[in-house]
């Protein structure tokens, strides 16, 4: 039995490896071919998030991979849309509010810990 769980587990983590590594792969060679800027690209992604979410494809994707689609900035667009797709339910206001507010964990934990680090470290110009 055991074995059958640390084969789910490692199963599990092929997964996500393998449908994150394909989502950064993609926006990698797209930076190597076009003249597109990593900021646009980002852009993209997470909209790509946001309509792949709306035509109800991104949550088979995130069933399958878990990790692996919603750690990329793609999933960052999901969760946004998920957000207000389960806020419309309520109300207009919650579907403008419920992005903000299923996002909102994941963006105090940015902020704050981009805090700590600036305290703690100095930043330094970089030097072609």
């Amino acid at each position: 039995m055991l074995a059958e769980e640390m084969l789910a587990i490692l199963f599990m983590y092929l997964k996500a490896f393998a449908v994150g590594g394909a989502i950064c792969a993609t926006a990698q060679i797209i930076i190597n071919v076009t003249s597109l800027t990593s900021g646009k690209i980002l852009v993209f992604f997470m909209l790509g998030g946001v309509v792949l979410t709306a035509l109800g494809l991104y949550q088979p994707l995130v069933d399958f991979a878990g990790a692996g689609a919603t750690v990329p900035i793609s999933g960052f667009g999901y969760l946004l849309a998920n957000g207000a797709i389960k806020g419309a339910e309520k109300g207009f206001y919650y579907a403008v509010t419920g992005s903000l507010s299923a996002a909102s964990a994941g963006v105090t934990a940015a902020v704050v810990f981009s805090l700590i680090m600036s305290l703690l470290f100095r930043s330094k110009t970089k030097r072609s």
